[in-house]
């Protein structure tokens, strides 16, 4: 799922190729992506981009006031085109959810695999009447950020597992599966810790994780081609999506606890003590 980093990078990019220039048509290819109807997407060609902008994972184009906002979801993403074709896009089972046109022949599509189609499209006056923005807590970038917010933050959790707590839209925009992973492992927290637990040192440790390890991933993403992003984030992470090879901290063997329709990895060595947690779907098929 693209995160706080890929979305920055992306709005970066569109800010650079998009803005100034005029929406001329949007296909709309699958239209259980859209999820508004007043303003109606025909209201878009003619207006100008005038403006990119980053909601945690939502991408937010102003165009002459009204805002195109999109959610990438698990498996959404955007590529851009130097010159589209102008046939219409066939409706149909592909990847293909949306096209956007400008007025110079380039644009974008926003395609998603898989069968999970939760890609969403918005078309709205103002983004916090997108409901998922409307709910989103503290971007972990924004200066009033520190480590007196994020210990509240984590106070008010209770015993909720700082995982849970990390990937909570509504208490930390923009943090997803993969990013916790790395944070958690940065700071040497077990995933499973409850939030309120937390030491001042562990709370400063995790501050320093989330905001060196998204700062930098910005940073190293800025001026990608919105096509080189997805490759630059895995090429980084240093546990997530890596179970059964070596940690490169310690060298111990990085575990992974399977839920319904996701996965965490982790380090035994530098974040439970060296004890490996219990992965009920593991237990499950062993029983």
């Amino acid at each position: 799922m693209p995160e706080l980093p890929e979305v920055e990078a992306l709005a970066d990019f569109l800010r650079g190729s998009a803005v100034g220039r005029t929406v001329t048509r949007v296909d709309l290819v699958a239209i259980s992506a859209l999820k508004t109807f007043d303003p109606p997407v025909s209201a878009l060609p003619g207006l100008t981009v005038t403006g990119v902008g980053r909601h945690g994972k939502f991408l937010d184009l102003d165009v002459d006031g009204l805002h195109l906002v999109v959610h990438l979801a698990r498996a959404g993403w955007l590529h851009w085109r130097a010159a589209l074709p102008p046939a219409p896009p066939r409706p149909g089972k592909g990847p293909l959810a949306a096209r956007v046109h400008l007025d110079d022949g380039s644009g974008f599509d926003l395609t998603e695999a898989g069968t999970q189609k939760r890609l969403a499209v918005y078309v709205v006056r103002a983004a916090a009447e997108v409901p998922g923005v409307a709910r989103l807590g503290t971007d972990p970038l924004s200066p009033p950020f520190d480590e007196n917010a994020l210990a509240a933050l984590l106070r008010a959790a209770g015993r909720a597992q700082i995982k849970g707590v990390l990937t909570d839209q509504s208490v930390l925009a923009g943090v997803g599966n993969a990013y916790s992973d790395e944070v958690l492992h940065a700071a040497c927290l077990s995933p499973f810790k409850p939030a309120s637990s937390l030491t001042a040192q562990d709370v400063g440790r995790l501050h320093a994780a989330l905001v060196g390890i998204l700062g930098e991933a910005v940073e190293r993403a800025r001026g990608m081609a919105a096509g080189e992003l997805k490759a630059e984030k895995k090429l980084r992470l240093q546990v997530h999506g890596r179970a059964g090879l070596p940690c490169p901290v310690c060298g111990d063997t990085i575990r992974e606890v399977s839920f319904a329709d996701k996965a965490l990895q982790y380090c035994p060595t530098c974040q439970t003590g060296g004890k490996p947690l219990a992965d009920r779907r593991l237990s499950r098929l062993l029983k």
